[in-house]
């Protein structure tokens, strides 16, 4: 299977679903209220239809995979394989967000196990990365809490709203990882 392909993957927590334009009702709820701060790219209520056209357009060209993900037949939040390198079995997990009812809760955490078990299991990744933002320390976390070890960080990497440099810190998953990783995930999700 390829790292593009679309396909729904689900477990007893969520459901992912490719990304699509009857998810815009949830999304747009999902969004209001949460923080949009500069490091983020957590889109607006009202910027939704365009963010869901803009994802599209990069699965299109083959550059990433968008989920939406639905917990009880609700959406609640975005996910992505993004930055796909199939030549070389590599993708990247992100543009993540949820909201804020579904933070702190098991979805992120089966979310991350369905993306992880897919990209090792069915397309034979051989790096899973994550990257975020210096500042977005919640993230940082977040991705070392999965078993993530952090490869180091690209500094300068990007030009961030209003000409500010973002420096972007990346974490990897490898194949030989990925059953540690995945005991873990699944042992967060018994414990609840």
């Amino acid at each position: 299977m390829l790292l593009i392909d679309p396909i729904v993957l689900e477990n007893a927590h969520v459901h992912l679903e490719p990304l699509d334009d009857r998810h815009a009702p949830d999304l747009a709820a999902a969004s209001a209220g949460l923080e949009h701060t500069w490091y983020t790219s957590v889109p607006t209520p009202a910027g939704i239809d365009d963010e869901i056209a803009r994802r599209r357009a990069m699965q299109d060209a083959g550059t990433m995979n968008a989920w939406a993900i639905v917990r009880e037949g609700t959406a609640v939040g975005m996910t992505t394989f993004c930055g796909i390198d199939q030549a070389n079995r590599h993708v990247e997990i992100g543009y993540t967000w949820l909201a804020l009812s579904a933070q702190r809760t098991a979805v992120n955490t089966a979310a991350k196990l369905l993306l992880l078990g897919h990209a090792f299991d069915a397309c034979a990744a051989i790096a899973v990365e994550f990257r975020t933002h210096w500042h977005n320390r919640q993230s940082r976390q977040a991705i070392a809490r999965l078993g993530a070890k952090q490869d180091g960080v690209l500094r300068n990497h990007r030009l961030g709203p209003g000409g500010t440099l973002r420096d972007t810190v990346v974490f990897s998953i490898l194949p030989h990882e990925w059953p540690a990783v995945c005991l873990g995930l699944e042992e967060r999700l018994r414990r609840g």
